[in-house]
């Protein structure tokens, strides 16, 4: 079973910043978890989880470049290539294999909420959006800002949390983040046991996953995602 994580982040220097202008609102905790407990949890994933993942792909349509009539005023719609689980429904498989590891638990555990506000000095809605990635060799999510001008409960922007683990055949996956005015924040996303914490919407984007030589049929991360809601005044809850 998947136990809540009740790290402490008073041991690390953090580099969130919510509201400075040019910094990127983001905190990365590299090898935030034990080792034990990494492994532990990444064996339980390929042991319980594998089975409900789907593919998704989206692929950068011909017409960004056919569809051109002026210089230089390109526009590249989001692409990605993941593997995914939903909680959508507890009448699934997924749902049920995922219950009854714990995973659900953690991932909507008060602490993982507690251990958000603390890193982001934010007050979070209890409510959640709970999300299983697996990354493989050539994997990747391509640029994009995470702005939902449309969602009431999202257009001033909310919190993702992602706990990453990747076994031992991972050469290496990054995390590249606006900063500045240019994606020149770079991060390892493939540090296993590893902790992120930011406010979106900012640009960023992650790099393919690249396997050892050798490993490419084993190489996997899984990525844990919990994304909240920023509280609001009940008078003004939708």
């Amino acid at each position: 079973m998947l136990k809540a994580v009740q790290p402490e982040p008073s041991r690390f220097a953090l580099s969130y910043a919510a509201n400075t202008e040019g910094t990127t609102p983001l905190a990365f905790l590299p090898q935030m978890l034990s080792k034990t407990w990494a492994k532990h949890a990444r064996r339980l994933l390929d042991n319980t989880m594998l089975e409900h993942v789907q593919r998704i792909e989206s692929r950068i349509p011909r017409e960004a470049i056919t569809g051109m009539r002026r210089n230089y005023r390109e526009k590249l719609p989001k692409s990605l290539r993941i593997q995914t689980v939903y909680f959508d429904s507890p009448r699934t498989a997924a749902y049920r294999a995922a219950s009854k590891i714990g995973l659900l638990q953690m991932l909507r555990s008060e602490s993982l909420a507690q251990f958000a506000e603390r890193i982001t000095g934010l007050s979070l809605d209890r409510r959640r959006g709970i999300q299983l990635i697996l990354y493989q060799p050539g994997d990747y999510s391509g640029p994009h800002n995470d702005h939902h001008p449309e969602n009431a409960h999202a257009k001033d922007g909310f919190i993702d949390l992602h706990i990453s683990l990747c076994n031992e055949g991972v050469q290496d996956q990054f995390l590249v983040c606006e900063e500045n005015g240019h994606l020149a924040g770079v991060y390892p996303a493939a540090s296993d046991g590893s902790v992120a914490v930011y406010r979106l919407p900012f640009w960023h984007y992650t790099t393919p996953l690249r396997a050892k030589p050798g490993a490419e049929k084993d190489a996997r991360r899984w990525l844990l995602l919990a994304t909240f809601d920023l509280s609001q005044p009940a008078g003004q809850k939708s």
